[in-house]
């Protein structure tokens, strides 16, 4: 008599993990190191000033009057508010069905949503994008920090700084990244009065950066009866101005045009503005269906553009 098989049997219930797994990057370096600050309209404004430029000539004859006084004047500078959003549509039966992975249909697209809108928030921000007003067709941008680091950078042949969020940054000739260069414009931030903390790569020039003399140094001596580390990566980098967080940024690749660049930037004179921070919407109903829209408006607030350095065309 044959053996009753699997490959016969009826009945046998279905083998369906119930975990979902997605190795998607979710991770936002740039806005989980910088500020968070409110917005009040769509073109949100700050100011920026600097001292007088220190001076040999300050002296003064004992018992003279008091010179006139010369002040200086703040000077204003903004970016547009961007609205990011997603919209998810859920049937009323995948709702109400048992599902493998999840309860809530809807609550496991929402998740899903949010994660994608951070994804598009951090690109965004470090892009060479432009600021831009719109109009009742056009949709609001913010300019993207390429497009504002105009005092200290280092760029290929051709290649030419951005301004105020309005002038993008020229691409130039790339060339191979160096610890000269990085060198020249943590130098630049520092001469202008910044303070860099963090220098923000792609995952490529991470490891470019590791062998960079300037790295700190990590050295295990380990015990002849335990496995020895070998330390291959750098997250921190020593330079003659201070120590720098070396952080790999997922976005910052060629799919996104952001590949070229690295930023010398210090995280507390960056922002980001909420016109209206993450909030949803219920739409409608038109059917037997749940529509929600997640939305959220915001800009980039670089509140000083010289504390922070671009390093631009590189392969």
């Amino acid at each position: 008599m044959p053996t009753y098989q699997t490959y016969t049997a009826i009945g046998q219930r279905e083998d369906l993990s119930d975990i979902i797994y997605n190795i998607s990057p979710t991770d936002t370096p740039l806005m989980s190191s910088i500020g968070k600050t409110k917005a009040t309209a769509v073109y949100h404004e700050w100011q920026v000033d600097s001292l007088a430029a220190a001076s040999l000539t300050n002296k003064a004859v004992e018992g003279a009057d008091a010179t006139s006084a010369t002040m200086g004047v703040t000077t204003r500078a903004g970016n547009r508010t961007q609205i990011f959003q997603k919209t998810v549509q859920i049937a009323g039966t995948l709702e109400a069905v048992d599902k493998a992975g999840r309860k809530s249909e809807k609550a496991y697209q929402l998740a899903k949503a949010s994660s994608e809108v951070k994804r598009d928030m951090e690109l965004t921000l470090l892009s060479n994008q432009l600021a831009a007003a719109g109009d009742s067709s056009t949709a609001r941008t913010l300019g993207g920090l390429q497009a504002w680091l105009a005092t200290n950078g280092d760029f290929g042949t051709s290649g030419v700084a951005g301004a105020s969020g309005t002038t993008a940054r020229t691409e130039g000739t790339d060339r191979t990244f160096t610890e000269a260069i990085l060198k020249t414009v943590v130098k630049e931030v520092y001469t202008a009065g910044g303070n860099p903390k963090v220098l923000m790569v792609n995952p490529a020039h991470k490891q470019t950066v590791s062998a960079f003399a300037g790295i700190a140094a990590q050295r295990y001596m380990a015990p002849s009866n335990e496995a020895t580390t070998i330390i291959g990566a750098a997250d921190v980098y020593l330079s003659d101005f201070g120590t720098m967080s070396v952080v790999p940024n997922r976005f910052m690749n060629a799919t996104n045009a952001c590949d070229e660049t690295a930023f010398v930037i210090d995280p507390d004179m960056l922002a980001i503005a909420y016109l209206r921070p993450f909030s949803t919407n219920e739409l409608a109903k038109t059917g037997d269906s749940e529509k929600t829209q997640l939305i959220c408006e915001a800009t980039l607030e670089v509140k000083n553009e010289a504390a922070h350095g671009i390093i631009a065309d590189l392969l």
